[in-house]
């Protein structure tokens, strides 16, 4: 009997599913080429053990997806509708990899927020966090041992499928207790052991807030970068350059060297912050690398 299920945990070598009625178990994919990620909604059936094997994946709406070491791309997360950058004072704030989420959540049409935590080990927050609140982001300040701003970030993930990402050391599961509460313990204890008390590592997963609304932790990481095939798609995933679009001299103007370039204009003048432009020059350089790479 096959049963429909949303995927609240991915593991290692499984995923936890549960059903429409709150039933969690523990499954593993019926072939090689099904891979199912938290977010997924998915067909199953129950094995004689216990556990469960998928035998199809719905529709994804959207997805969250990086560049893996070997410039493939990796499959984090699916269905989600909003992301949620979090940095923090210590360790010291990596706005490249806040500038990669950010593009990830643009191109992949999710809402984007940045979230500074910590906000108590500081008299003034960076300067940077501007460039983010002049290009449209909602930013957040947070501190979890003072409870600042907790209210306000529950606010902001309600009726949202959210995903909390971000480097590690920033205080994720700090912010995920204030937000989760009294079902985080319940719902992890759930998640890792499966069918028959078995234990299994955890990577990313699924939380669902008091207030409504759904909160997807994924494992902090030093580096990250959206999964583009075109670097021109680039362009797109920063979204103060959009106005900008159709004003370059070129048509093709990759707003690097080229003359006359609307983008770079905006930079000079201030309109753009030179911190983010940086940001797409990296990007885009990194990403063609990985195209190259992928020709030879």
């Amino acid at each position: 009997m096959h049963e429909h299920g949303l995927v609240v945990a991915r593991h290692r070598r499984h995923v936890t599913v549960e059903s429409p009625g709150g039933k969690r178990v523990l499954c593993v994919a019926a072939k090689r080429r099904l891979l199912p990620v938290v977010g997924d909604e998915v067909e199953w059936s129950l094995a004689g053990d216990g556990t469960g094997t998928i035998t199809g994946i719905g529709p994804r709406r959207s997805t969250l997806t990086r560049i893996d070491s070997r410039g493939r791309p990796e499959l984090i997360a699916a269905n989600l509708t909003q992301l949620v950058a979090v940095a923090a004072p210590s360790p010291a704030p990596d706005w490249i990899v806040i500038d990669h989420y950010l593009v990830a959540a643009e191109l992949g049409s999710l809402a984007g927020a940045v979230v500074l935590n910590k906000s108590d080990l500081i008299d003034e927050p960076p300067a940077h966090l501007d460039c983010y609140r002049r290009a449209g982001y909602a930013v957040h300040s947070t501190s979890t041992r003072a409870r600042g701003g907790i209210a306000e970030l529950g606010a902001a993930l309600e009726a949202q499928r959210s995903a909390l990402v971000g480097q590690s050391g920033v205080g994720k599961s700090s912010l995920l207790n204030a937000l989760v509460g009294d079902a985080l313990q319940s719902t992890g204890e759930l998640t890792v052991k499966g069918a028959q008390g078995r234990h299994t590592t955890t990577g990313t997963i699924l939380y669902r807030l008091p207030g409504g609304g759904e909160l997807v932790d994924s494992p902090g990481v030093r580096n990250f970068a959206p999964y583009i095939e075109d670097p021109k798609e680039l362009q797109r995933g920063f979204r103060e350059f959009v106005e900008y679009l159709g004003r370059c001299r070129f048509d093709d103007c990759r707003h690097l060297a080229e003359p006359q370039c609307a983008v770079k204009r905006a930079v000079e003048e201030g309109a753009i912050c030179r911190r983010r432009y940086a940001s797409y020059e990296r990007l885009y350089a990194l990403v063609a690398s990985f195209k190259a790479r992928a020709w030879t």
